[in-house]
């Protein structure tokens, strides 16, 4: 018989096995079974059900009157017992070659039946074959047609495959890169699970030195003449920072205000000694360190409200600007860092500071305000160093609230970066909700929300400031 099958573009239907020769198969065998029929024609039944799927009709359920929607337009004359069918492809598909296929039947097909041994000539482009879907069906190319999946099997005129089809050599390197790009979601940890690693990481709950110590005391005094640059949430992050990975530090809170000691949690009202007794009275600074409780090798001296009133206590003091220097050396402690935080001042609390240390670290908020506290800042450095400290030096730079929507931001980087060079940590502070919030709690944001972005930031900017401290002992050395 003479058949010609127009192929329809809009069919979807979950199964590999192409529903028109399905039907084109069962309608045969009716019609072989009622005689030989000349221009038979068919407008066909609704089989469709409601979830869009088709009836699988099986031999005995076609009738002359049941017949596919997938079988409209199909014109039949069956004339001879050989079928042979040409697939139309669509007008835009050009350079398209014949490729005759033979059909062999199925596990479940039985010899007698109209399909078993007939011959197709299918047009298929040689050029357009791939893995992927063909005609909106998935399909694996072999030899110069096609192998559509299911339970029949399609072979080329003349071969049968005995293989898959070559693909061209993919590099190894390629493979790979493939590979890592398609893994799977189910395989990449959820956020939770990233920011409770993180939390685990930054806490150190083993307590392993993974900080270097350095070989000798560091003494850094955390300056900025500007309010509001974040001076005593960058002294206590990294204080509690370090203390959790192995090393022994001590936070002197020398602004009247006391906000180190509330951020430590350590008490500071009325009463309690603190470094205002060993600037006037001369205690020693071992009589008013107190243990920062839940963090091993940290402790702090708290700064009282009695502290406002140094300033001018201080003026007729003798040397009044080395009182803090002399109370340091005195302590029989043995310390990896002390972090001394000043008052907002260049006043004489600010000078006993400088004087005491070797190494300043200035905060600078990413606000052209900032930039201007910083030059009066170095100014004052830079007479402290010419009188009373020539071992002063301006270490570390850190850049502090950073707000990376903003232009102004990314300018004031810039500067700072120009004009201090490699002194600023390459680490910067992001504005951060969680660093706001734990002072609140009394406590750092370190242990507050270890898994936040402010208090990776303070971890990675400790770990510089250790990395960097260890370079530096060891080009001297």
């Amino acid at each position: 018989m003479d058949l010609k099958l127009a192929k329809r573009t809009d069919m979807s239907r979950s199964s590999r096995r192409p529903l028109a020769l399905d039907r084109l198969r069962a309608a045969a065998k009716h019609r072989a079974d009622a005689g030989v029929v000349q221009g038979f024609e068919t407008d066909g039944d609704d089989t469709v059900r409601e979830n869009s799927t088709y009836d699988e009709l099986e031999f005995e359920q076609v009738g002359a009157g049941r017949v596919s929607r997938e079988t409209e337009g199909l014109h039949a004359h069956i004339a001879s017992p050989q079928l042979t069918g040409e697939w139309v492809p669509s007008p835009e598909y050009d350079g398209w070659s014949s490729s005759p296929l033979i059909w062999e039947p199925g596990a479940g097909m039985s010899d007698g039946s109209p399909f078993a041994s007939s011959e197709f000539d299918i047009s298929t482009s040689a050029n357009d074959v791939n893995t992927g879907n063909v005609y909106e069906r998935d399909a694996v190319a072999v030899g110069e047609g096609l192998f559509p999946g299911g339970d029949e099997s399609w072979s080329s005129t003349g071969s049968t495959p005995s293989s898959p089809p070559s693909h061209p050599a993919v590099p190894a390197d390629t493979e790979v890169a493939m590979a890592d790009a398609h893994v799977s979601r189910e395989t990449e940890d959820p956020p939770l699970a990233m920011e409770a690693q993180r939390a685990v990481h930054i806490l150190n709950p083993s307590g392993e030195v993974t900080m270097p110590r350095p070989p000798r005391r560091r003494i850094i005094s955390v300056s900025n003449q500007k309010g509001g640059v974040g001076k005593t949430t960058t002294a206590v992050n990294l204080a509690v920072a370090l203390a959790l990975h192995g090393n022994r530090v001590l936070v002197i809170d020398l602004d009247p205000q006391g906000n180190a000691s509330t951020g430590l949690n350590v008490p500071h009202h009325a009463g309690v000694p603190d470094i205002y007794d060993c600037l006037i009275d001369s205690a020693p600074l071992d009589a008013v360190t107190q243990p920062v409780e839940g963090i091993p090798n940290l402790w702090a001296i708290p700064a009282t409200i009695d502290l406002a009133g140094a300033e001018i206590e201080l003026v007729s003091v003798v040397a009044r600007e080395t009182r803090l220097h002399r109370a340091i050396e005195a302590s029989t402690m043995q310390y990896d860092y002390i972090f001394i935080d000043c008052p907002p001042s260049l006043g004489l609390l600010t000078v006993n500071a400088l004087v005491a240390c070797e190494e300043v670290l200035i905060p600078i908020q990413c606000e052209y305000y900032a930039l201007e506290g910083v030059q009066a800042l170095t100014a004052n450095i830079e007479l402290v160093r010419s009188h009373l400290n020539p071992n002063l030096d301006i270490s570390t730079v850190v850049l502090t609230m950073y707000d990376r929507r903003t232009r102004l931001a990314d300018l004031v980087e810039q500067d700072v970066r120009s004009h201090f060079g490699d002194k600023v940590l390459d680490v910067v502070i992001p504005r951060n909700v969680r660093v706001s919030e734990a002072p609140s709690y009394s406590q750092s944001v370190v242990t507050y929300d270890p898994g936040s972005r402010g208090a990776v930031s303070y971890f990675e900017a400790a770990k510089e400031i250790a990395l960097r401290g260890a370079e530096q002992t060891g080009e001297q050395e």
